[in-house]
């Protein structure tokens, strides 16, 4: 039998694929799709896979489904970039506005472990007035979380990840130490911290979800550059290599290649359980819960694809807000040239950070803010920056790459603010599966814009600081949605309540980073996972309670299972 996990189900037979070797598998456990499970959990990335690891844990029956295939890193993983487009959700979905985003491989993914197979490990916590943005701030919508709460959930998942970072961080209230040291600093990073000491702000190493040292059979990382197109040493700490293994050793079984199409929604009201593709045909999983964790753009899309009469503009969305107050994050760079060699390329691209506009709210013209990290972008990406935000082509374009080795490039991530108006909906057009494909609609507003102008200002000010030569501005780049089913505290202006859980529905949840109700100017992953953390013991609580629709609670008592599975 064929074992090409782009087309072939991996995770079955009462197996799944060993990430941790190669060729190998582990044990693991298999529902029947008649027999209700707790929960069924749409997805498997820094949402999903963190849900279902912590719930399997806590004693509940998981089946975690994902569109994508199941990769074995060591064996799957390459040091290609065309090849590794194959992590990239690229399915057919139609943008539009004054400022259509570019969809795709810097946002979205298509594989057991989301977009955490390729994303760039950036592991940022949230400023804690961002989760009162509106009272504290003036601007966006106040989150209905304490960040002191959300600190302490912050910590599980930077031990969990193991998360390498600086003894000290210099910004926000007192931390634990990061569990690994800090990764050494590579030439962009060094020309990052000089820029910053030479406009008087603070810097650091940036908080990386990479190993600086051994983890069981997890290699350090290895400084290949090659971090966003997958990690085949797995140094790269991803939802595949973290939750994953420990939500299948707890009990959860994992569906990779089943593209979940509806949620099916009893005469009671209640929801029954998820039809999804898988092997060619459509199948439906019972539970008792059913969890959307599709990201910003596929939980919506699943969420209004799965109306019904009863429930006719889609599921949870008596508020009408499914699918409104989409945001991106700016990303905008300013690159230059040195005179001597750099080679960004080498390590993780973002080794060095400044926060120093996220917590400095003087000397602005906008509201939110925006941290800005050193670059390291690989080959094939770089010429196609250099083909899309300058037009280089042909001679002009190999002339250009001749430079690649003295490149220098610092690159923002910012706040863009929630708007109605930015929003994802169901276009006509339908997909292989004959469901009706995302229309993602967006356009920045005037604060954005702002932001944006002050940030490339700032980081060519900063270039200017270690003598680069040169300089350009890449203005419309986008990175990391979020929102589209917003929490809260009233049922008439969001989605869900605190704990994730559908006002509307009470056994449908929502989580991943759509659930946002503002964004930050930080990388939203670490946020994601520690919001899966408190929503299961907010589920274990409520279950203990009898205040929830799941078998568990009434066949023993729930208690926390092991957890370690990076086997030495």
């Amino acid at each position: 039998m064929s074992d090409n996990p782009l087309h072939v189900p991996r995770a079955s037979g009462g197996r799944a694929p060993d990430v941790f070797r190669p060729g190998g598998w582990v044990p693991m456990r298999q529902y029947r799709e008649s027999e209700p499970v707790d929960f069924a959990i749409v997805g498997t990335g820094a949402g999903g896979g963190t849900l279902a690891c912590k719930l399997a844990e806590y004693g509940f029956s998981v089946v975690a489904l994902d569109a994508g295939p199941y990769f074995r890193p060591l064996e799957d993983f390459a040091s290609d970039e065309s090849e590794q487009t194959r992590l990239y959700w690229t399915d057919d979905r139609i943008v539009d506005g004054a400022n259509p985003l570019q969809l795709g491989g810097n946002n979205s993914g298509k594989a057991v472990g989301g977009s955490t197979v390729h994303f760039a490990m950036v592991s940022l916590r949230f400023r804690p007035e961002w989760f009162k943005s509106r009272t504290a701030l003036g601007y966006g919508a106040d989150w209905p979380l304490d960040w002191r709460e959300m600190w302490d959930y912050y910590t599980e998942v930077e031990q969990a990840l193991k998360i390498s970072g600086p003894v000290t961080y210099p910004w926000g209230p007192p931390r634990p130490r990061y569990p690994y040291r800090a990764h050494p600093l590579n030439g962009a990073a060094r020309a990052l911290a000089k820029g910053c000491e030479a406009l008087g702000i603070k810097w650091t190493e940036t908080p990386l979800a990479t190993l600086s040292a051994p983890r069981g059979l997890a290699h350090p990382c290895v400084y290949r550059g090659f971090c966003v197109a997958g990690c085949s040493t797995n140094a790269k700490q991803s939802a595949l290599v973290t939750w994953i293994p420990r939500a299948i050793a707890a009990g959860a079984e994992i569906r990779d290649l089943a593209m979940v199409g509806r949620v099916e929604v009893e005469p009671s009201g209640l929801v029954s359980g998820v039809y999804y593709h898988r092997d060619g045909a459509w199948r439906f999983q019972r539970a008792r819960n059913v969890v959307v964790a599709g990201y910003a753009i596929e939980t919506p899309r699943l969420l209004l694809n799965s109306a019904t009469s009863r429930f006719p503009d889609g599921l949870a969305n008596s508020s009408g807000l499914v699918g409104k107050n989409l945001m991106a994050q700016s990303n905008q760079a300013v690159w230059g040239r040195l005179e001597h060699e750099v080679r960004s390329y080498k390590g993780p691209p973002s080794l060095a950070i400044t926060e120093h506009w996220n917590y400095e709210d003087k000397g602005k013209d906008f509201f939110g803010g925006y941290s800005y990290m050193s670059q390291g972008p690989l080959p094939q990406l770089w010429a196609n920056t250099l083909f899309s935000a300058r037009g280089l082509w042909g001679e002009s374009l190999v002339e250009a790459m001749k430079d690649y080795n003295h490149v220098i490039g610092l690159k923002i991530v910012g706040e863009m603010l929630p708007q109605e108006s930015n929003r994802v909906t169901l276009a006509e057009e339908v997909d292989q599966y004959g469901l009706r494909i995302p229309r993602v609609t967006y356009s920045w507003c005037d604060n954005d814009k702002r932001l944006i102008d002050h940030s490339l200002n700032f980081m060519g000010r900063a270039l200017e600081a270690v003598d680069a030569r040169d300089i350009w501005t890449q203005d419309d780049d986008t990175c990391h949605l979020n929102g589209t089913a917003r929490m809260g505290s009233d049922a008439r202006t969001s989605v869900v309540d605190a704990d994730c859980r559908s006002w509307d529905i009470p056994n449908l949840w929502i989580c991943d980073g759509s659930v946002f109700p503002t964004v930050g100017g930080a990388n939203p992953s670490l946020t994601i996972q520690a919001i899966a953390c408190r929503t299961a013991d907010r589920i274990r609580v409520l279950a203990q309670r009898g205040e929830l629709n799941a078998a568990v609670g009434r066949r023993s008592p729930l208690h926390q299972r092991s957890t370690e599975v990076h086997r030495s």
